[in-house]
């Protein structure tokens, strides 16, 4: 398997991290490698692509009214790092827990504060996630987000673009 990298080949690294023997590439050049897990010949993420991806993407969700598109640079928030941070309450946990899980589906109908606890959720998450502009410099002009806008934006965060493409279709 000639260009590829396999896992063997890890025990036999030099300090660029290419195996022994392989070519020395100067800054910005790195071979193509092929994960492990994927058929596709790759380059290995660099810094500079770690901070492109942090910068967030911008990203045109449900409009705010006819003639008034609502386009926003936004990042995917971890829920287990909004949790350890304390930004997600403890007595929301439970529900935030049911609302990942199952895409909502596995949330307890019987719970009267549902719809609340639920809103609460996507009110962090959409805070979290929206970088330009953001969630207090939204509320400041005296908007809030619409229930599209908000779904919108949670959906985005759990699996990304594709998330959009029935927004996208309307």
């Amino acid at each position: 398997m000639k260009g590829k990298v396999r896992s063997m080949d890890n025990m036999n690294m030099n300090n660029n991290g290419y195996g022994a023997g392989a070519p020395q590439f100067g800054y910005g050049q790195q071979p193509q490698v092929t994960p492990v897990n994927c058929n596709q010949a790759m380059h290995i993420t660099t810094v500079s692509d770690l901070q492109s991806y942090a910068a967030g993407t911008v990203v045109r969700f449900p409009d705010f009214g006819d003639g008034q598109p609502f386009v926003a640079r936004v990042r995917r928030p971890s829920m287990l790092v909004l949790a350890k941070q304390g930004k997600i309450p403890n007595t929301l946990l439970t529900t935030a827990g049911e609302l990942f899980s199952k895409g909502g589906g596995g949330l307890d109908s019987d719970n009267k504060n549902m719809l609340g606890d639920m809103y609460n959720i996507m009110d962090i998450i959409a805070t979290a996630a929206l970088i330009q502009p953001s969630m207090e410099e939204i509320k400041s002009v005296g908007l809030e987000l619409s229930d599209d806008q908000m779904m919108a934006i949670f959906n985005y965060t759990q699996t990304g673009i594709k998330a959009l493409e029935s927004f996208r279709q309307e």
